[in-house]
């Protein structure tokens, strides 16, 4: 109704309305009355008008559009200015499609009355909000972890499994008058939440290990997360990943993986041949593909923290994932094969047979030492664990934003029993109830046949601490000392560095009886002795120099040597030693996972900041 008045209106004026002439531009010239002209025009033609005589003008399209023109521009559409591109779909010159910074989507019956509503009431123009900050998210990572969901927990309780009375007596270990005999013992104690695990060699100390409170922070060691690339360093072969935590983890070219068909290239070249044996990240050949080819800029991974963050350095990624069970490893998008070497042949042989038909195809698997006359059964149930673990884990990759934490490893008494327990263990005693249930239950889901020698040591009942009732406590304040004493009578030095760990070999109160030569290498095989076991029971790791006393006949010292990497041999972790230079040092190489055990204990003085000495500040005044 409101649209018939002007149209009469124009009629009864058309005799003395002038007529307009239209030329088209880009389209058929056309001649016009003004106002039937007003809604049929071709959008793709571009339109000019002139008045050749009168004084009546009659309102233009290009007037009415104007105040939506100008709301389209003050709203920041980036399509508001061009107007005359769109084609309307109604009489009414309005524009339905939704616009930057509209808050509901336009109905369909605003068509009609659009004209009405801008006329009477234009909106004001809206504020565009500047990206990044609080505009955009407004929220913590905190916030995105909670919003992605928990993180993927180890699948510690599968239900027992089902053995008969003759393996479940081959697997159970030596007895002698119904006790548990071995060689090695575990102690767990905990106390104010801080979880102490002493491994004992008859009743020597050999190992401990701290961990306190999951944090999410020190202790992420295994953990998996979606990361997200800061920025890439062609000349340092590495990137920084942002992994949620205080400073971003590193990502070296050499633990990089990739399809070489996800490369940009010549890709009908064959692949370069694997190397016989691993280099380092310096040694990379020059048809490898460069880091930057790889990674870029606020890319997102999935990677797995190799090593914890130490001091000041940021943890180490992989993005060769890898998920350890009791018996195999799980390597996932990979074709490893293998099973431990410490294994004998006719084991091997067999574990091989069991692994051909219980291997995903499209993932790896390494069986392991605990492996040792298992049944198919049990290794199948481990696969099928560790693949469910994994599909969690991608599922919660796709749906979480980086970064991420996608997989927690469990405590660090289940991941020492998991790694090290065994029938050469005579018992593991914990003190806390809580943590004793949940391991006796993990072990009766794995092995069953040792389940029997968890033990609680309640604290109510007993006269002594764990820790003292063994002597740990008092070889733990020893293995903290800067000086060890030999049995003859010598002594090691150990200082720790920012680039190394020194150790001196002294003989102290060790005089000998028959000549000098034979006092400085009798010496020094007790030093290599206890050295390899202070390395072990410390935890020191990086490079090591050791500064045995000089022995002038060449035999001597290959004998030390020689006697060296043979206690070395008993630590698993991987160690590199090269022969005594010509000054009288060895130089070696341990692999280190994380802080040591003096870094566990301790903290830097606030005084001298951990250098040892306390300037005089009187005399510094002059």
């Amino acid at each position: 109704m409101n649209q018939e008045k002007p149209v009469e209106g124009l009629e009864e004026s058309q005799e003395t309305t002038p007529t307009r002439r239209r030329r088209t531009i880009g389209g058929t010239t056309q001649s016009e009355d003004t106002g039937t002209t007003s809604h049929a025009e071709e959008p793709t033609a571009r339109n000019r008008t002139r008045t050749l005589s009168g004084n009546v003008k009659a309102p233009s399209p290009s007037t009415e559009d104007r105040p939506k023109r100008k709301r389209a521009r003050s709203i920041g559409s980036r399509t508001g200015d061009s107007e005359s591109k769109q084609k309307p779909t109604s009489p009414a010159p309005t524009d339905n499609k939704p616009k930057v910074g509209d808050t509901r989507s336009p109905a369909s019956n605003r068509a009609h009355d659009s004209n009405n509503e801008e006329k009477s009431s234009p909106k004001p123009a809206r504020k565009r909000r500047r990206r990044g900050g609080k505009g955009r998210g407004g929220g913590t990572q905190q916030d995105d972890r909670q919003r992605s969901g928990k993180p993927v927990e180890a699948i510690l309780d599968d239900g027992p499994v089902s053995l008969d009375s003759e393996q479940l007596e081959r697997r159970r270990g030596r007895e002698r008058k119904g006790r548990p005999v071995g060689r090695y013992q575990m102690l767990v104690h905990v106390h104010d939440g801080v979880t102490h695990v002493a491994v004992l060699e008859g009743r020597s100390l050999i190992e401990h290990y701290v961990s306190r409170p999951s944090d999410d922070v020190s202790e992420i060691h295994g953990n998996i997360y979606l990361g997200k690339v800061q920025n890439v360093l062609p000349g340092m072969e590495a990137a920084f990943v942002d992994i949620s935590t205080p400073k971003n983890a590193v990502l070296y070219r050499g633990d990089v993986t990739y399809d070489r068909d996800d490369l940009d290239g010549d890709k009908t070249q064959p692949p370069a041949p694997k190397p016989k044996k691993p280099r380092s990240r310096l040694g990379r050949r020059q048809d490898d593909a460069r880091i930057e080819d790889l990674l870029s800029a606020q890319q997102s991974i999935l990677c797995q923290v190799t090593k914890n963050p130490i001091a000041h350095k940021g943890a180490r990624l992989s993005t060769e994932v890898s998920l350890p069970g009791r018996f195999v490893v799980l390597v996932p998008n990979s074709d490893t094969y293998g099973i431990s070497k410490r294994l004998n042949d006719k084991e091997r042989r067999r574990l091989r047979n069991i692994l051909d038909k219980v291997k995903p195809s499209a993932h790896g698997v390494i069986v392991r030492t605990a492996a040792q006359d298992v049944t198919a059964e049990e290794i199948e149930r481990d696969v099928r664990r560790l693949l469910d673990q994994w599909q969690q884990i991608n599922e919660l990759a796709s749906s979480a934003k980086a970064p991420s934490l996608l997989f927690r490893e469990p405590e660090l008494v289940v991941r020492v029993i998991r790694e090290e327990f065994n029938r050469d263990y005579r018992g593991v005693i914990i003190d806390d109830p809580t943590l004793f249930q949940q391991v006796k239950g993990y072990m009766e889901t794995v092995t069953p046949a040792l389940a029997d020698r968890i033990e609680f040591h309640d604290p109510k009942t007993e006269t002594l601490p764990l820790f003292e009732r063994y002597h740990v406590a008092e070889q733990l304040r020893k293995a903290v000392d800067q000086k060890v004493w030999l049995p003859s009578g010598g002594s090691l030095v150990i200082d720790h560095t920012e680039a190394l760990t020194v150790i001196d070999v002294n003989t102290g109160k060790n005089v000998g009886k028959s000549n000098l030569e034979e006092t400085v290498f009798r010496n020094n095989l007790e030093a290599a002795e206890e050295i390899a076991k202070q390395l072990r029971l410390r935890d020191i790791g990086g490079i090591i120099v050791i500064d045995f006393i000089d022995m002038e006949i060449k035999k001597n010292r290959d004998e030390v040597v020689s006697s060296f990497e043979k206690a070395l041999a008993r630590d698993k972790t991987r160690t590199q030693v090269s022969g005594i230079s010509e000054l009288g040092l060895v130089e070696m190489t341990r692999r280190r996972t994380g802080e040591g055990l003096l870094e566990s204990l301790s903290s830097a003085c606030e005084h001298c900041d951990g250098r040892g000495v306390e300037l005089h500040q009187s005399v510094l005044k002059v």
